[in-house]
């Protein structure tokens, strides 16, 4: 059994060029443009004093040598620590540096109030730092690059 029914015509392809009316379709209108660039700028005003936070609390957190758990040991001149007293070995600090101190040590400097070994054998322990130990955090901040 054949239906006398015409197949369905297909049809005309779309041409290769966008109509006038579907390109302005597709273009935002300058409102929403501003809106847009609303939005944007409003991200940059928020983002801008949380980046200056942070970096003001980076220069300010404190890093302890060595962390309290292990106030009673010294450090030696390849930064790991040992028994108090150990020949050779630095005691601890007595107060945490700041992050500030740490980061110019690092690019040369001294920690303050410190000669050059014993900054050197502070500086060893602090990159040896891992997480959990008090003042990684401090550390693992000053390690990130500021845009």
């Amino acid at each position: 059994m054949s239906d006398d029914i015409p197949p369905a015509e297909t049809p005309p392809p779309l041409p290769a060029t966008p109509s006038l009316a579907a390109a302005a379709e597709a273009m935002p209108t300058r409102r929403r443009a501003l809106m847009l660039g609303a939005v944007g700028a409003t991200a940059i005003v928020s983002i801008r004093p949380a980046l200056a936070q942070t970096t003001a609390s980076v220069l300010t957190c404190e890093i302890p040598v060595p962390d309290p758990s292990r106030a009673g040991s010294y450090i030696a001149a390849d930064g790991s620590l040992v028994p108090a007293g150990t020949a050779g070995a630095f005691p601890p600090a007595r107060v945490p540096f700041k992050g500030e101190d740490v980061r110019r040590a690092m690019a040369g400097g001294r920690l303050p109030g410190m000669d050059s070994d014993r900054t050197r054998a502070y500086l060893q322990y602090i990159r040896r730092l891992q997480s959990g130990t008090s003042g990684f955090t401090c550390f693992a901040s000053l390690q990130m690059p500021r845009g």
